[in-house]
C-alpha cells in the first residue's frame, strides 16, 4: 500500500532587510530578538489589511523605529526557526519573505530591548549566524548577499539613468 504524503506549508512571516548607504559602503540594520540573545532583521506576521511589503515596513517601524522606502516585491524567500528543540513547543520553522528597505530616518519608538544597530555586511552575517544552527545561518548569509546584489544593481541603474535619480529624489 503506498504511503500517503502529507504536505504541510510553513507559516509565513515578512522581514524588512533594512540598509543605508555610507558613501560606497552599505550597512544593515539588525535588532535583538525578543530574548535579546540573537540578532535578526525586523520581522513578524502578515496582516489581512496590509500587503506583505506594508507588513514588513510596519515591523521595521515597530521594532527598530526605522522609516524609509521599501520595495513592493520581496527579493528573497528564506527559512527561519524559532524556539529550542528541548522546550515543550520545540522548534518552529517559518517561511520568510524578505523585502529590501532603504532607511532614511531612525526615530524613537523602537520596541524596548531591540537595540537597533547598524552593521557592515560581514559583521551582519556574523551577528545573524551567532547562536543559530548552520542551515539557518547560511539562509541569513544568503539574504545579505542577495540584498547586496540588488543594492548594487539599483546603484548602477541610478548612475546610468539620471532622470531615474531625480525621480527617486522627488519621491523622498
Amino acid at each position: 500500500m503506498p504511503s500517503a504524503r502529507v504536505s504541510k506549508s510553513l507559516p509565513l512571516q515578512v522581514a524588512a532587510v533594512c540598509f543605508r548607504r555610507r558613501g560606497a559602503a552599505v550597512e544593515f540594520l539588525l535588532v535583538n530578538t525578543n530574548g535579546g540573545n540573537k540578532w535578526t532583521f525586523p520581522k513578524g506576521g502578515t496582516e489581512a489589511r496590509l500587503s506583505h511589503s506594508q507588513a514588513a515596513e510596519r515591523e521595521a517601524a515597530e521594532e527598530a523605529g526605522a522609516y524609509g522606502t521599501i520595495e513592493a516585491r520581496h527579493f528573497h524567500l528564506y527559512i527561519h526557526s524559532k524556539g529550542l528543540f528541548w522546550q515543550p513547543d520545540g522548534v518552529q520553522e517559518f517561511a520568510v519573505k524578505a523585502f529590501l528597505m532603504e532607511i532614511h530616518e531612525l526615530r524613537g519608538g523602537a520596541e524596548p530591548m531591540r537595540n537597533p544597530t547598524w552593521f557592515t555586511p560581514e559583521d551582519a552575517k556574523k551577528k545573524l549566524a551567532k547562536g543559530r544552527e548552520v542551515k539557518y545561518a547560511r539562509e541569513t548569509e544568503t539574504v545579505i548577499d542577495r540584498a547586496l546584489e540588488r543594492i548594487q544593481f539599483h546603484g548602477e541603474l541610478w548612475g546610468k539613468y539620471p532622470e531615474a535619480r531625480s525621480l527617486r529624489a522627488a519621491a523622498r
